[in-house]
């Protein structure tokens, strides 16, 4: 009997797990193999192609496009990640304290999560090219009397706001999450040492919850230097190119561009630097927990 149903287990294991990694192979893995072997040829997304080598990879780094776009995406992710965190770390903060419709005020700053990031986009596209423009005319500043997004100056800096606007409330509950797990014996401990204010922070809370800073750090970096969504409805890479992003020079190029090989050994390059990026923080921080 005992056999019979440790048989019928693992059948249902079989059933169960062969699918879902039959999925995730053709949607996932399969896709991932196909691009590489891709960025070997002068494949235009159409017809027949041949293969080029490492060609594709060493135009990387003379193209001009490609390197405006990776300093672009780099300056606004540092810049996003940075608001993002000190933002998201004041609120969770707040809402930590002993204030009244705790609750509902989590629940509150968690709705621009649920938003999709298109959604966010189109409706912040229309506040900067209307209604931010006309309230600039109105207190007379020329900066904010034309719209942010046509600006090559401004353009990334909307972006940014669009950005942090949306991902604080995620880096908000994990910050509320690490903040829940520091004992109250701690601080009691610390008021009679006279830990207070900026101190009781400083030497108290934020070494208890730096793993969790860890973790909202390594997802703001990637989700950031990943950023597509927000560009396609606010700007779609313009003006003149000063917010082309990575991903949607990529997308951009790839699929509508006639550079699917060059730009497959491009999202090649990018995959890699996003993974040294991240097991770098992931080190750096994994150091620091260790010392404290």
């Amino acid at each position: 009997m005992k056999k019979n149903k440790l048989n019928d287990r693992k059948r249902t294991f079989l059933l169960i797990t062969i699918p879902i990694v039959a999925l995730f192979f053709c949607f996932n893995t399969l896709p991932l193999i196909k691009g590489v072997i891709y960025s070997f040829t002068n494949f235009k997304g159409y017809g027949s192609y041949d293969w080029v080598g490492l060609r594709n990879y060493k135009d990387l780094f003379t193209d001009s496009r490609v390197g405006g776009s990776y300093i672009f995406t780099f300056k606004l992710a540092i810049a996003a990640t940075i608001l993002t965190n000190v933002l998201s770390l004041l609120m969770a903060l707040g809402l930590n304290s002993k204030i009244k419709f705790k609750s509902a005020l989590r629940g509150a700053y968690f709705i621009p999560n649920v938003l999709g990031a298109l959604v966010v986009g189109y409706i912040f596209n229309y506040f900067f090219t209307y209604i931010l423009p006309a309230f600039g005319k109105m207190i007379g500043s020329k900066t904010f009397s034309s719209s942010m997004l046509s600006n090559t100056k401004l353009a990334w800096i909307a972006i940014v706001i669009v950005c942090a606007w949306q991902s604080i409330a995620m880096n908000t509950i994990i910050y509320i999450s690490g903040l829940q797990t520091v004992p109250e014996d701690v601080y009691e401990a610390g008021a009679i040492d006279g830990a207070t204010g900026w101190k009781k922070f400083k030497n108290l809370t934020f070494p208890l919850i730096l793993p969790f800073f860890s973790i909202n750090m390594v997802l703001s970096v990637k989700n950031f230097l990943m950023v597509f969504d927000q560009i396609m409805a606010l700007t779609k890479g313009g003006p003149a190119q000063s917010t082309e992003s990575i991903s949607y020079l990529i997308y951009n190029n790839g699929m509508s561009g006639g550079q699917f090989g060059f730009q497959s050994a491009n999202a090649v390059i990018f995959f890699i630097v996003i993974v040294v990026i991240s097991v770098a923080q992931m080190t750096i921080t994994g150091k620091k927990e260790e010392q404290l």
